[in-house]
């Protein structure tokens, strides 16, 4: 069994010929990003993209691209990109769920403030979801309460994205 973060070869930038290097270093080097899961971190990727002054880009200059699948808390940071620029390829899936916690073993009191702070962001993540969607809360509170599978065509008439299709990126990316 292997021991230690497993090794990839890659060219660093400069050298003449590939060397073995960390798979979380390539990734690093390449802007590698991998989104969901973290409901405390998704949230202030969130913030952040509602806070700089440019628009937020991954491709190209102000786009925001679900590729593949967007769950959890990526959906929830692709909501957050600029809108009329969140783009869905035609064969995405964006999905959309309650925030959840990971088994927890404590003491009661530990237990209920635990119960206590995940209720309050559910809250503020289902009021983002209203306002950037222009849903009522209670729609998308009961959208929350199981997991949610939209095509890219669903997730446009809920409000999740702006444009669904390949052929838009040319023309956004000029």
């Amino acid at each position: 069994m292997p021991i230690g973060v497993p090794k990839v070869p890659y060219r660093i930038p400069g050298d003449e010929e590939a060397t073995w290097v960390d798979l979380y270093n390539v990734m690093y080097r390449e802007r590698t990003l991998l989104l969901g899961a973290w409901l405390i971190s998704g949230m202030a990727i969130f913030d952040t993209m509602q806070t700089v002054t440019p628009d937020i880009y991954t491709i190209c200059l102000g786009i925001t691209i679900c590729l593949g699948i967007a769950a959890s808390m990526a959906s929830f940071i692709l909501l957050g990109g600029e809108p009329t620029k969140r783009i869905a390829f035609p064969h995405a899936r964006i999905m959309l769920h309650q925030p959840a916690s990971a088994y927890y073993r404590a003491r009661t009191p530990e237990f209920l403030l635990e119960v206590e702070e995940l209720h309050k962001v559910r809250k503020m993540i289902t009021r983002v979801y209203a306002v950037r969607t222009g849903k009522p809360f209670w729609v998308v509170s009961e959208d929350m309460e199981r997991d949610v599978f939209m095509s890219a065509e669903e997730a446009k008439a809920y409000g999740l994205v702006d444009i669904v299709g390949d052929e838009m990126i040319d023309k956004h990316c000029d």
